[in-house]
Order: structure tokens, then C-alpha cells, then sequence
């Protein structure tokens, strides 16, 4: 029987793939916490742990009529953002996937009112949520396999957290030992562009509102606690302040763990960063 030996909440953004030089020429000379933590989330976790499997669920990738699993046997070639191709140009990536748990995944579509497709198509685009983290935890582990999934632009709370039971009855109905990655930010409003230049340092007060960063915090502490429960129950009043994706990533993930019966308490790798307005962890 399969199960879920890990998961998180990642931040993927474009400057951690930057030169080091260029990272600290944007951040006051320092270095991003998120690099840093992610260095060590690969050395304590990635590298150590007994898996087999990473199912990211990418909050770039927006499908409409229904979820998507990617199914091929591997996936691999150069990688260019349509977003900012001056920074993320030509990336090399070579994984293996898992077509087997795709599949079996999308099998546990209908039982959970839901639908989800594994799609083993070659051309099938790949984005930077999933990329730049397995640029930091799966390059050079070639034995471990990496499967995306999107979020479905027509979902709403309820559709995310059945496609999160789905995918831990999916797992369950394998082998797999896996980890899950929610790929994305917390609060997600973008400085305006001809002020997000004054704004591109790391430190917290860039954030674009106090009320953003306010309740980005209240739910990293919630998530040190082991407080899913409260992270749920004010999805309402979070949306507000415009989490990437409206926080399906996440919602997919915690749908996985029990939802509300999770207590499973965070541990933070690196410190809470801006990125031009966003929150990121």
C-alpha cells in the first residue's frame, strides 16, 4: 500500500533560479532565505528520505474542464518562461515520471465527484512551479520520479480538496512512497510595474499590503501549530488578500492529508520573503 511521506508548501519563484551575483544585486547584497532553504530541504529531506515519487501541484497551470495528471515515462529538454524568458531561458530538465500512479490517481476520479485525466503527451508544456523546485531538490537524484498537477481554473474550494482525496487514494492503491509539493505563494498581489523595481528586495515590508503580510503570517503560524483546521475554515477571509491560485495548491495538498484531521505541524526552511509584493515561503 502506498502512502504520503512528506509534504509542503514551496515557494517557486523566478529569482532563485537567477545567478547568485544577480539574486544579491536585487536583495541588498544578501542572499534569499528561500535559497538557503531550500539548500537545506534538499540535504535533511530530498536526499534522506525513503521515496519514491514527487506529485507537485503547480499553481501556474491552469486547466479548465477538468484536473490534469502528467503521465509520461520521463519528461525532458529545455525550458523558457513565456512569462519572464529573460531570466528563466533555455533550463535543462530530465525526470522520470510515474506513469502508473497518474493513472491510477484519474481511476479515483468519479468516486470523489471529480475529474481528472492522465495525459502521457510528449509536447504537453511544463512551467516554472514545477521546474525551478526540481531545478533545488530532483536534479542529480535521477532515480526519483516527478508528476504534476494543475489546478482547474473552473474549480472552487470544494472541487481542490476532492481532487486532494483522490490523489491520496490514488497513492494508496500503489506502492509509492510520496511527497507532495504545494507549489506556490501565499498572498499574491504584484507591485505595479513602474513601481515593482523599488520593491524587488526580500525583506517583508514589500509586501504590498500590512493586511497581506498580516494574514500570510497568521497562516504560517497556523501551520507551525498544526492549525489546517483554521488555515480552512478562513479560506473566505484569506481570499482577500488574493493567494496565488486562490490557494488550491495548497488546498489540493491538505485535501490529501484529511483536511481538517490533519494536525501535522510545519517546519520552516529559509524566512518569509517578499518577491515584488507577494508573500512567499
Amino acid at each position: 500500500m502506498g502512502e504520503i511521506v512528506g509534504a509542503g508548501l514551496l515557494a517557486h519563484v523566478p529569482t532563485i533560479v537567477l545567478p547568485e551575483e544577480t539574486r544579491k544585486e536585487l536583495n541588498e547584497g544578501k542572499e534569499l532565505t528561500l535559497v538557503t532553504g531550500l539548500s537545506q530541504l534538499r540535504e535533511e529531506v530530498f536526499e534522506t528520505l525513503d521515496y519514491d515519487t514527487v506529485v507537485v501541484l503547480d499553481s501556474h497551470w491552469a486547466t479548465t474542464v477538468e484536473f490534469v495528471v502528467t503521465a509520461q515515462d520521463r519528461r525532458a529538454g529545455l525550458f523558457t518562461s513565456e512569462e519572464l524568458p529573460r531570466g528563466m531561458c533555455r533550463m535543462p530538465f530530465d525526470y522520470p515520471g510515474d506513469p502508473e500512479l497518474a493513472r491510477s490517481i484519474a481511476s479515483f476520479a468519479e468516486e470523489h465527484g471529480t475529474w481528472i485525466t492522465a495525459i502521457d503527451d510528449a509536447y504537453l508544456p511544463v512551467y516554472y512551479a514545477t521546474i525551478n523546485l526540481w531545478k533545488y531538490l530532483g536534479e542529480g537524484l535521477p532515480d526519483k520520479r516527478w508528476v504534476t498537477i494543475g489546478v482547474c481554473q473552473t474549480g472552487d474550494m470544494e472541487d481542490h480538496l476532492r481532487l486532494g482525496r483522490a490523489l491520496a487514494e490514488g497513492i494508496a492503491a500503489t506502492d509509492r512512497k510520496v511527497l507532495l509539493i504545494a507549489s506556490g505563494a501565499l498572498s499574491h498581489t504584484f507591485w505595479p510595474l513602474r513601481e515593482l523595481r523599488d520593491h524587488e528586495a526580500s525583506d517583508p515590508s514589500h509586501i504590498f499590503t500590512p493586511q497581506a503580510r498580516e494574514a500570510d503570517l497568521e497562516r504560517i503560524d497556523w501551520f507551525k501549530q498544526g492549525r489546517h483546521d483554521r488555515v480552512l475554515e478562513t479560506m473566505p477571509e484569506f481570499w482577500r488578500y488574493k493567494p496565488e491560485a486562490r490557494f488550491f495548491h495548497y488546498l489540493m495538498m491538505i485535501g490529501a492529508l484529511g483536511e481538517q484531521r490533519c494536525t501535522a505541524p510545519a517546519r520552516q526552511y529559509g524566512e518569509y520573503e517578499n518577491s515584488i509584493g507577494t508573500g512567499q515561503a
